[in-house]
């Protein structure tokens, strides 16, 4: 039997000349889960917290005590909304992806709804936002001139350095966007060869492990995106 994966995404239609696919399609599911989830979690703030409240607080509280361990209190104030927001928008798209109707509910005989970081499309766009918001945030700390200094130099050697540097910040795009797609898109494969074959019991502890693989994948991209971050703002000595 054909798997019904394919590493293109399925058009579902258009928005004037922008092309409806069923991964931006699950990018909104996602985004309109989080909003609610985060209205609910707010609504009515208590002191001693409960529930969902509970549930943010930890979850968050955890976040900004790695992120301030390692960018510090100062910087951990300006990086962890966006790391956080990286970390929940991916987390909550990958398990999303898991359940069931993915792949087997069909429009127009596509199916309506697939994994949003098995689109390479949607792995890169967010590679890209992490590499701009770094870079960003390395502007306002060092300066312009500072942050031009990172990469060019009149010496020859520094100069040569600085390239290869360059060429290191492209690359760090490509991993980023490469990392995250393959593995929910492999995961992806994996679970619709598996569930094609075996229908009930054998599916789940690839669903467990899918599990798992989403979460790490999730931390991985935040962690990597901090680290970027904390590396390119800090100021270098004079050498």
């Amino acid at each position: 039997m054909e798997s019904a994966i394919v590493l293109k995404p399925e058009i579902l239609g258009y928005f004037k000349n922008l092309p409806i696919t069923n991964t931006l399609l699950v990018s909104w599911i996602t985004m309109f889960i989080l909003v609610v989830l985060s209205i609910l979690a707010t609504r009515k703030v208590q002191l001693v917290p409960s529930g969902l409240q509970n549930l943010f607080e930890m979850v968050l509280d955890f976040g900004y005590t790695t992120v301030s361990d390692l960018a510090g209190e100062k910087k951990a104030k300006v990086f962890f909304p966006v790391v956080m927001t990286f970390f929940l928008f991916i987390l909550a798209a990958n398990w999303i992806g898991l359940l069931p109707g993915f792949a087997t509910i069909t429009f127009d005989k596509e199916p309506l709804l697939r994994s949003m970081n098995s689109d390479l499309n949607m792995t890169l766009a967010l590679a890209l936002t992490s590499a701009f918001l770094t870079h960003s945030f390395a502007i306002r700390y060092l300066g312009f001139l500072g942050y031009l200094s990172k990469w060019f130099s009149l010496n020859p050697i520094f100069l040569f350095v600085g390239i290869l540097e360059i060429v290191s910040e492209l690359t760090k795009i490509v991993s980023l966007s490469f990392r995250l797609f393959g593995n929910i898109f492999a995961g992806e494969v994996v679970l619709s060869t598996v569930s094609s074959i075996f229908a009930f019991i054998a599916p789940l502890p690839f669903y467990f492990l899918e599990i798992i693989v989403g979460f790490v994948q999730a931390a991985v991209f935040m962690m990597l995106t901090l680290v970027f971050m904390v590396l390119l703002s800090e100021k270098h000595e004079a050498h």
